[in-house]
Parts: structure tokens; sequence; C-alpha cells
């Protein structure tokens, strides 16, 4: 089973890092070199969708890592 999770593990961070660095090096400047109004604005819906996913994944990783914190009761 730790095998499997850790699998999962690996395969989640190997995306994220292959979206990031392709949205950050060839779809995302790309989009701004045309200059259009519709590129520019593909490209900033494109930056507010990878930072949703960003602070999404962060906000995962800390509940998974202490499920406790944040659930407005104090012990």
């Amino acid at each position: 089973m730790f095998a499997m999770k850790l699998t999962l593990i690996l395969l989640g961070a190997l995306l994220y890092l292959v979206g990031t660095i392709g949205w950050f090096f060839w779809a995302g400047p790309d989009l701004l070199v045309t200059g259009t109004i519709e590129a520019l604005l593909y490209a900033f819906a494109g930056t507010c969708a990878w930072l949703l996913i960003t602070f999404g994944l962060a906000i995962h990783i800390i509940k998974t890592a202490r499920p406790t914190a944040g659930s407005g009761s104090n012990p």
C-alpha cells in the first residue's frame, strides 16, 4: 500500500512540475508575445488557474499533515 501511495504522490508532483514549467516557459510567454486582447485574457486566466491550483494543493498538503489544524475548536 505504501508503494502505491508513494507512486501517486511522485506522479502528482511530476505532473504539477511539468504543468508549471509548461505554463511559465512555453504557453504563458507565447500568449504574451502574441499581444492580442484575447491572448492576454487567456494568459491572465491561465495564471489565475495556476494560482488556484497551487493554493489548493498547499492547503491540501497542510490539512493532510495536520488534520486537526484549523478545525475551529480550542483544545
